[in-house]
């Protein structure tokens, strides 16, 4: 190992230390600690507004409303929410008893698991580190956090904040490339939180197991929208132009691709078409110039894109509109295809980006048939006015989340767990759920010294034990 990259994990370690220590006082703690940590985060990211938009958009180009919307807005909803649960969810919960332990006391305890490491993405870049940050301060844990280096200014912000709010030994960040994430999933924390893609999530996953680590995964895939003929076209279009080109459509619970009754997709095309420019050139001057859409995160992410879309064309496909891009600035239009190939690679890969493949269909068997073919996907959309056409998607597909007539903002609401199922992640994020992921729900039973109600069931077991088993089995 090189000296310098030695040198860091030698620091690695002496932080992971001095937050293990930390993490076994803060288990005796009273909780209005843990409340005056989520209110220093509060005020410094109102107080900071300012730096946390120019830093985005230095990076990306993000509009600044979006990362009010995107970013701010769900940091503060989610520590306010946390705030005024925290007593509710910290609470010692009553278990009850059955027959067997009759006279004891049952009750579940929810104690903090320990040092804690986040390792957050790019593509929301302040929620999506503060978020689970929020969710692991809240159950009372220590944390480490690896933001991306894919958005070196957003990183350095968050770095900022938490130099200024807290000391290493509580909350440290750990900025750089893949070496510093490969030197932190070498320690033994008690809790992994990866947002990322599935390719990364494996690794994480393999690393946590070294350690028998406890992981939460918030993944991706290929999130579907189903629109049939009783939708209101328009309304659907404008929640489908926004969710997906929101953040450039680098988005994890983005529509990732259509599929339309085929009754409908002419006036389902007009409508995307006319929303776009509705949303994005009012003035008629040209997207590129529009100050509402952001870029591609960078050269390679822009390049496996626009891969994709030769991919599409040279297959078939055809495009509705967009299809625009300039590599010098990463600004990729918002673009719509049709008469796609389900073999072509932007219908195999997940593809995070401002591209939205249209597939046909007849009958609804169709659409359930393709669904289940492939891994199930983080969100799925269903724009319908018929409730036995969106009972027989809920019933039929398997996903993380589902939003009916509308997309992305089931991710707004707190009261909502977040998370994938198998291919899209797993473990739950957000509000009680998030409370949860970074807890131990530790099971407690209390019994009077000198009695127990089993103690007619120790041995010898003579007739009289074997009455008393066949008197609990008769009541099971």
């Amino acid at each position: 190992m090189p000296a310098i990259e030695k040198l860091e994990a030698n620091i690695t370690s002496d932080v992971f230390r001095s937050q293990k220590s930390t993490s076994e006082l803060w288990r005796i703690e009273p909780l209005k600690a843990r409340i005056s940590r989520l209110i220093k985060i509060q005020e410094w990211t109102k107080n900071h507004r300012k730096s946390i938009q120019d830093a985005i958009y230095k990076d990306f180009r993000k509009p600044s409303a979006e990362v009010d919307l995107s970013e701010i807005y769900l940091v503060l909803s989610e520590i306010k929410h946390a705030l005024k649960n925290i007593r509710q969810w910290a609470k010692p919960k009553k278990a009850e008893s059955n027959l067997a332990l009759l006279g004891t006391k049952s009750y579940l305890h929810f104690e903090p698991k320990g040092v804690c490491l986040i390792i957050s993405p790019w593509n929301f870049p302040f929620n999506l580190t503060v978020g689970p940050l929020i969710s692991a301060l809240a159950a009372g844990n220590t944390a480490i956090l690896k933001p991306s280096e894919l958005t070196p200014n957003c990183s350095e912000v968050i770095a900022r904040m938490v130099a200024e709010i807290f000391d290493p030994s509580e909350v440290a960040v750990f900025n750089g490339g893949k070496e510093v994430a490969e030197n932190l999933l070498q320690l033994p924390f008690d809790h992994i939180f990866f947002t990322g893609s599935p390719a990364v999530g494996k690794i994480v996953m393999q690393q946590a197991s070294q350690h028998l680590t406890p992981v939460t995964l918030e993944l991706g895939g290929k999130s579907p929208a189903v629109i049939d003929r009783t939708a209101d076209l328009t309304d659907a279009a404008e929640k489908l132009v926004w969710g997906k080109f929101i953040n450039g459509g680098q988005t994890c619970i983005a529509p990732d691709y259509l599929l339309v009754e085929e009754t409908v997709e002419e006036a389902l095309l007009d409508n995307l078409r006319r929303v776009i420019d509705q949303f994005f050139d009012p003035e008629g001057h040209g997207i590129e110039t529009s100050p509402s859409y952001a870029r591609i995160i960078g050269t390679k992410h822009f390049d496996r894109l626009d891969s994709m879309l030769t991919d599409a064309l040279e297959m078939g496909a055809e495009i509705e509109c967009g299809g625009i891009v300039n590599k010098a600035d990463n600004y990729f239009a918002p673009t719509v295809l049709s008469k796609v190939p389900l073999t072509a690679r932007i219908m195999k890969e997940e593809i995070f980006g401002p591209i939205l493949p249209i597939i046909t269909y007849h009958d609804i068997s169709e659409v359930i048939e393709l669904i289940n073919s492939k891994p199930k996907p983080l969100a799925l959309y269903i724009f319908s006015g018929s409730s036995v056409f969106q009972n027989k998607i809920l019933q039929e597909t398997s996903s993380g989340s589902v939003a009916v007539n509308d997309c992305v903002i089931q991710f707004m609401n707190p009261n909502l767990p977040f998370g994938g199922i198998n291919h899209s992640g797993f473990g739950k994020s957000h509000g009680h759920s998030g409370f949860l992921a970074f807890s131990n729900q530790k099971s407690v039973l209390k019994q009077k010294i000198g009695l127990t109600s089993v103690k007619p069931l120790f041995p010898p077991y003579t007739s009289l034990t074997k009455k008393a088993i066949d008197f609990l089995l008769k009541y099971l």
